[in-house]
């Protein structure tokens, strides 16, 4: 879950407890028991008429069964909990209860007053909370939970769920220069699309707070970016 206060009794977390644990434990077994393998794997390989790795099969098949099992089980678990570390930190926590929404991601975490919230819904692969002045609440990427659950938790504690952006159709593709934005708008554009071309996306994402701050809404696809003005005024 989300790091912070303990969640209410009532709230749903995704993914689910069961999930991540299942993922702690079942990760290193599979490198511990990929690990065990490997022996077995590399004594076949040896035994090929032919084989691109034959000096490091040799020095396999020279190391003590025991001792070479034993640090391969190791090396395996361990290398399964690091899969586990950096697969938890990709993923998405979302806890949903009846006041608010709390997301957390790679070690930052968001809380939405429930009242703050006109409508929630997945924009491709973001998970999107809007405002009732349109402007974007949250919009968060990464391993998200599945579809059918995330739908049924926001559902389930009657939040305003939809099926798409309501407001796509107002997206319009970024051209600098253009008269509809500020130049203040226009700058931090710029500066996001270098962000999104070199693929830093904490930039790109702080970039995106500070258009909000100016009333505008971007999303990007396959780098390009698509912006609509929002309903929120330009903060001072």
């Amino acid at each position: 879950m989300p790091s912070g206060a303990p969640s209410p009794p009532d709230a749903t977390a995704l993914p689910a407890l069961g999930e991540r644990v299942l993922i702690w434990v079942a990760a290193p077994l599979l490198g511990a028991g990929a690990g065990w393998l490997l022996r077995y794997v590399a004594g076949w390989a040896a035994s090929l008429p032919w084989t691109p790795f034959e000096g490091p099969l040799r020095l396999v098949g020279s190391i003590p069964p025991t001792s070479f099992t034993i640090g391969a089980v190791v090396l395996g678990a361990v290398a399964g909990l690091v899969l586990a570390v950096l697969a938890d930190e990709y993923t998405v926590k979302v806890v949903v209860d009846d006041r608010q929404v709390a997301v957390a991601h790679r070690g930052s975490r968001r809380e939405v007053p429930r009242g703050s919230i006109a409508a929630v819904f997945l924009d491709a692969k973001q998970l999107v909370l809007l405002g009732h002045d349109t402007e974007e609440l949250v919009r968060l990427g990464g391993d998200l939970p599945r579809p059918g659950p995330l739908a049924a938790a926001f559902q389930a504690h009657g939040y305003p769920w939809r099926e798409g952006d309501p407001h796509r159709e107002e997206f319009r593709r970024w051209a600098d220069g253009l008269p509809d934005l500020t130049d203040a708008a226009h700058a931090y554009l710029r500066a996001r699309a270098r962000a999104l071309e070199k693929g830093d996306g904490e930039d790109a994402e702080q970039l995106r707070l500070e258009l909000a701050r100016l009333g505008v809404a971007v999303r990007e696809e396959n780098k390009r970016q698509f912006w609509r003005l929002t309903g929120r005024p330009p903060s001072g």
